[in-house]
């Protein structure tokens, strides 16, 4: 697979672009990202499904523009899909044959079911594992669904149900009452599905999902695996569906979503209608990462590795130049928590965050030695972007944060108390750090002494004197019957 990809996806109401660089076999990250709000279904489902000249001219305007933007990045491979606006119109090959002559760019169309299963795919590989999820994408003109069990992608719909569709044929003539029926009468597909949670993609889903954080002053500013209750979304969109422009400004919905907002809202609320939903997940991938997946991933069937996570990989290959420290930290953290997880009565879950982190504190120091936990910090808060829940980055990054120094401070814990562990417990997570990098300060090229564990002691044994970790270790602010000894 080339280094460099492009992926353009050409939806109803967007055109999207995004730019992947990898950085080893499995491991990749963003470039660049870029969208024009093209509407290219505009006027189309008035008029049998035809593309009208003004959008379809939006769109090839677009589409130049996005190449040009794939050559400056020096793209080896560009992929372009488009979805149901191209695969309904009757009138698509007049398109894409000025696209595939004047740009010299191939467009797959994909039908509904292939759309669905790109972005299951997707959301299966970089949310979090989930044992059983609907996926659900609304779209200007379709809407797609796939049930993900762990990380497989084991069933696919789609229906005409979309943002635009639904403003065009409904809303714009205040058909409200018909557009409910409508929906209905293509929801009776989703009778057999059920699930407790729901992974939401797409503009519809991101818009409200947004608007809800902002409301609720939520600590993270990442929309992607933002968690939200069944009960808090449905309240939400009802406000939604009975507000005018100003009070959707007021609620948080942006200005280029005023005008199909409601469409979404209204196929949302009927779905949540039908699906008994626990929880809700907003996702920031879809059918764009699914076509990279795919291409990346095919030697593979469409997953990665066991227990592979690529932005802690990416992270990795962009900032650390010799492993063997960040496997020691990793290794000799894990090893205390194993010893005293027991005594200091922590959930075992933490052992993973624990270890990610100390994986992850030198990241910060191939940016700058003097500031390096706040580099590390801000890596991890912004670039642990897959497969992680926004507990676990907050928990990471914080670890990071404070590694080698005090234990986090009262305002870090009380701004991210939403998303945090007690208090108790991240001190000792975050001391365990510490000590672990305090024991290394002689950075050995192995490992070059044993630890033992008994009654609140933790002893280090060695042939060595061990004098510089000796010192950092009395420099640790300690945590409550507990000791070290040599």
């Amino acid at each position: 697979m080339a280094k460099r990809v492009a992926i353009i996806d050409i939806g109803s109401n967007s055109i999207r672009m995004v730019i992947y660089e990898k950085t080893s076999r499995f491991a990749f990250h963003l470039l660049h990202e870029a969208k024009s709000k093209v509407r290219l279904s505009e006027h189309a489902y008035q008029n049998d499904g035809n593309l009208q000249e003004i959008p379809m001219q939006r769109t090839f305007n677009a589409l130049r523009d996005f190449l040009s933007i794939a050559n400056s990045f020096s793209a080896r491979k560009t992929l372009c899909v488009a979805t149901s606006a191209l695969r309904d119109a009757p009138n698509k090959n007049e398109f894409l044959h000025k696209v595939k002559e004047k740009l010299k760019l191939n467009i797959k169309i994909i039908d509904g079911p292939k759309e669905a299963y790109l972005g299951g795919i997707a959301c299966a590989n970089l949310l979090c594992e989930q044992k059983k999820a609907l996926t659900l994408d609304i779209g200007g003109g379709s809407t797609e669904f796939s049930i993900i069990n762990k990380k497989n992608v084991i069933n696919t719909i789609s229906l005409k149900l979309g943002t635009v569709r639904l403003k065009e044929l409904f809303f714009d003539e205040g058909k409200i009452d018909e557009a409910i029926i409508y929906i209905d009468s293509k929801l009776e597909e989703l009778d057999h599905l059920q699930a407790s949670t729901i992974i939401g993609i797409g503009g519809t889903f991101r818009a409200i999902s947004t608007a809800i954080m902002e409301n609720k002053n939520y600590p993270l500013n990442k929309i992607h695996g933002f968690e939200c209750s069944g009960l808090e979304f449905k309240e939400f969109i009802n406000k939604i569906l009975l507000a005018d422009d100003l009070k959707l400004k007021e609620l948080g919905i942006k200005q280029d979503r005023l005008d199909v907002i409601k469409p979404g809202a209204l196929i949302l609320e009927r779905i949540l209608q039908k699906v008994d939903v626990g929880k809700l997940i907003a996702s920031g991938v879809g059918v764009r990462e699914g076509v990279y997946l795919a291409d990346l991933l095919r030697g593979s069937k469409d997953k990665f590795p066991h227990n592979y996570n690529t932005s802690v990989r990416y992270l990795l290959d962009a900032h650390i130049q010799d492993s063997s420290y960040s496997n020691q930290l990793n290794q000799l953290s894990k090893k205390i928590f194993d010893l005293t997880y027991d005594y200091f009565d922590l959930d075992l879950s933490y052992r993973y965050e624990l270890a990610i982190a100390a994986k992850l504190y030198p990241i910060g120091n191939n940016i700058h030695f003097y500031s390096k936990n706040k580099h590390s910090y801000y890596l991890v808060r912004s670039a642990l972007e897959y497969g992680f829940t926004h507990e676990q980055i907050t928990l990471i990054a914080t670890l990071v944060k404070y590694a080698k120094r005090k234990l986090p401070s009262s305002s870090h814990i009380d701004k991210y108390a939403l998303l945090l562990p007690c208090v108790k417990e991240i001190e000792i997570l975050s001391y365990i750090l510490s000590l672990s990098i305090a024991l290394l300060s002689h950075r050995p090229r192995n490992i070059d002494f044993d630890i033992n564990f008994k009654n609140g002691e933790l002893s280090v044994s060695s042939k060595k004197t061990l004098y510089l970790s000796r010192d950092a270790v009395k420099k640790l602010i300690g945590i409550k019957d507990f000791k070290v000894t040599f």
